[in-house]
């Protein structure tokens, strides 16, 4: 399995982003999906999560600005970010959901979003 997550990218804070992430690989349709983040000298932490039905479930900190979506025939998972804020800057990054997996995918590489005030 392979991960690419891309949408990345340097914005104002205010601005909206939306993030990719396209899982090869994989029987992806089966699987609750996760987008994490991890800013610099942080651990990488779950920020938003979507079963395989579609429901959606946030941390309270992105509540209200972002949304996750995913896409089934595309194999693709989403992250509309919306009022981006300094604090969300980090690598972005998409595997199975964690507390719905017995074990992750091999990771990718991420994407980066750097909010500047």
């Amino acid at each position: 399995v392979q991960l690419q997550a891309s949408g990345g990218g340097l914005v104002q804070a205010g601005e909206s982003l939306t993030l990719s992430c396209v899982v090869s690989g994989s029987t992806f349709s089966r699987y609750a999906l996760g987008w994490y983040r991890q800013a610099p000298g942080q651990g990488r932490l779950l920020i938003a999560d979507i079963n395989n039905e579609g429901r959606p479930n946030y941390a309270d900190f992105v509540k209200g600005r972002f949304t996750i979506s995913r896409d089934n025939a595309k194999k693709t998972t989403y992250l509309q970010m919306n009022s981006l804020k300094p604090e969300d800057s980090a690598v972005y990054f998409c595997n199975k959901d964690q507390y719905e997996a017995a074990d992750l995918w091999f990771w990718g590489q991420g994407t980066q979003v750097t909010v500047s005030s």
